[in-house]
């Protein structure tokens, strides 16, 4: 998924597929993909797609999203998502 920069094994994974689903396009019966860029279309909207991407990987106060998105935690991902909506992205210095 281009939209989060998601690697290939990501997406499987977030998917819960295999490989091959998804380069054979067998993905009617999943709608983990069509939820995911429903609920990212507002963000890629208001967020710059680099930012979004770095987003994505970068722990916020429940953890990093890409770890919801593998875990297949959907509404912790949601939950992220509302996060960035209300206090944006926010980029801390390393202690």
């Amino acid at each position: 998924m281009d939209r989060l920069g998601l690697t290939d094994e990501e997406l499987c994974t977030t998917l819960g597929v295999a490989p091959l689903e998804v380069i054979g396009g067998a993905l009617e019966h999943k709608p983990q993909l069509p939820l995911l860029l429903t609920l990212t279309a507002e963000a890629a909207e208001r967020v710059h797609p680099d930012a979004l991407r770095r987003w994505v990987r970068t722990a916020g106060p429940a953890g990093r999203p890409l770890d919801a998105l593998l875990r297949q935690d959907y509404a912790a991902f949601e939950d992220a998502l509302e996060a960035l909506g209300s206090r944006g992205f926010v980029v801390r210095a390393a202690r």
